[in-house]
């Protein structure tokens, strides 16, 4: 699953990342409404998780212009405020849920859960098809063919940011951004390792390096 949170406050932005992707989801942050609606709009993502009060473009725009755009992604919305008032504005702008700061964490990774099965429950389905490779997000499984290949969690992870982007460049510091950690200091190569490792798992001529921009699943 592939989560976007678009939150000014960086540090709880960057808390809510390391704690999501340590639940196995991939997550991308911004930390403006523009940002957020524009990499919203590019599509791929299983949930929004979305503050009110940002620069730029406040949460309920970005959120109305999602809508209108015809984007059914769930929207999970975070406020500093309370009050009947604004969690009806939040919902009549189209969000699925509404949770106010400060906010247990517990409590914002079941509430992404619940959305998420809500989805699939509606006939979303997680499962990636790029030729005759298939990805199962949820159950996190992988076949090639009639194949079932067996990953790490790693190997997993990075072939996760690949197939929700096939046919993009997804560049080495975006996979180790959000495979490895924020803070990640270590050997960027370690990226090329893992890449050689799916090539060998899934074939050789299914991710492609871009020279000098990262890499692109190949959509055969």
């Amino acid at each position: 699953m592939r989560l976007l949170i678009v939150e000014d406050e960086k540090r709880l932005a960057l808390s809510l990342a390391r704690g999501l992707t340590a639940e196995g989801f991939a997550v991308d942050v911004v930390h403006d409404g523009v940002d957020g609606l524009h990499r919203a709009g590019e599509g791929g993502y299983d949930l929004v998780i979305l503050d009110i009060m940002l620069p730029g473009m406040n949460g309920y725009r970005v959120c109305a212009a999602l809508r209108a755009a015809g984007h059914d992604v769930p929207i999970l919305m975070l406020t500093a405020k309370d009050g009947e008032y604004d969690e009806a504005e939040g919902l009549d702008t189209g969000a699925d849920d509404y949770l106010t700061k400060p906010f247990s964490y517990v409590v914002l990774v079941a509430r992404v859960k619940a959305l998420l099965r809500r989805r699939r429950a509606a006939g979303v389905s997680p499962v990636r098809v790029v030729g005759d490779l298939k990805v199962d997000t949820a159950a996190r499984r992988v076949f090639l063919g009639e194949d079932e290949v067996t990953l790490t969690a790693k190997e997993f992870s990075v072939l996760e940011q690949l197939v929700v982007r096939a046919g993009q460049v997804v560049s080495k510091a975006d996979i180790l951004e959000h495979v490895w950690d924020f803070a990640y200091e270590g050997d960027p190569n370690i990226v090329e390792v893992y890449v050689s490792t799916l090539r060998r798992k899934l074939g050789a001529g299914l991710i492609k390096t871009v020279r000098g921009a990262g890499y692109r699943l190949e959509k055969r």
